[in-house]
């Protein structure tokens, strides 16, 4: 197995599990939020009721975002920074092109996963204090 390929597995994992990972903040924190603030607290309580394990995810808030922080962070390093410096002029005499689709895939997933994070980040964490200040005035 050449360096390469070693090199895109990894960076294929990390990007799949900063995917998940950002998928889990969306899902356990920004989720709930965004269907209580449009009045839909009903499909709140059944989305709970069916996945209970989403409460106990959303009590440890702080350690999701921040598990999922640090995954997409080394992502982004691995994806950026690691990456092109070990990867060899082509990867296959096969197929020259498999590594730049693969690479592309990566980013993308990377990029996704990044927006998904953000978007949960800011309705789990600013979201609130925004709209009590907009309450108050």
């Amino acid at each position: 197995m050449n360096v390469a390929t070693t090199t895109g597995k990894r960076s294929a994992v990390l990007n799949y599990l900063s995917l998940f990972t950002s998928a889990g903040t969306l899902l356990c924190c920004a989720l709930p939020s965004l269907l209580v603030l449009f009045g839909l607290g009903a499909s709140v309580a059944l989305m709970l009721s069916f996945l209970p394990w989403l409460v106990t995810l959303s009590r440890h808030k702080v350690w999701t975002f921040s598990i999922s922080g640090a995954l997409i962070a080394l992502s982004f390093v691995n994806t950026y920074y690691i990456v092109p410096r070990l990867r060899t002029k082509e990867c296959s005499a096969d197929n020259p092109s498999g590594c730049a689709e693969a690479s592309r895939l990566s980013k993308i997933l990377l990029w996704a996963s990044a927006v998904i994070y953000v978007v949960g980040f800011f309705v789990a964490y600013a979201l609130g204090p925004i709209l009590s200040k907009l309450d108050g005035v």
